[in-house]
């Protein structure tokens, strides 16, 4: 289950003035001199497979490297750029997805976090395709029509 936008807050305020950093689901980082370039409110309405209509809302962080190597984001200034987002978001119950760009654009859910002497470690998700209606569709949940 990916962290809330209110779990995201409380962690980034229980830890004022600390550095971030952000794991890959590869175990990889995200370099260390990113930039958070959105906070977003992102609702996705659709019909799946089987005709059913579904909406999903989620709160976006744009994570972007640029070639300033010295920028460093700290806890404070992110929960402040939270504080101006809420109004946008509207709620704190959103879950929280990353998008970022290594390659292709991908997006992850934000899994967790964890307090290091380094600062927070933000441990990023998966997301996997699905089908949503197998017993319309006639499959055990494995595949789609």
């Amino acid at each position: 289950m990916p962290m809330t936008v209110a779990e995201f807050r409380a962690v980034l305020e229980a830890n004022p003035d600390v550095g971030m950093h952000w794991m890959l689901p590869d175990r990889s980082f995200v370099p260390a001199h990113y930039h958070i370039t959105e906070v977003g409110r992102v609702q996705k309405d659709f019909i799946d497979c089987g005709g059913t209509v579904r909406s999903l809302t989620s709160c976006l962080l744009q994570v972007w490297v640029a070639n300033d190597t010295d920028h460093r984001l700290h806890t404070t200034k992110l929960a402040a750029i939270m504080r101006v987002a809420e109004p946008l978001l509207a709620s704190g119950d959103l879950p929280v997805e990353v998008e970022y760009e290594e390659g292709t654009i991908s997006q992850y859910p934000l899994a967790g976090a964890e307090i290091t002497p380094a600062g927070v470690l933000f441990h990023l998700g998966t997301k996997h395709t699905a089908c949503l209606a197998p017993e319309k569709c006639g499959v055990d949940g494995t595949g789609c029509c």
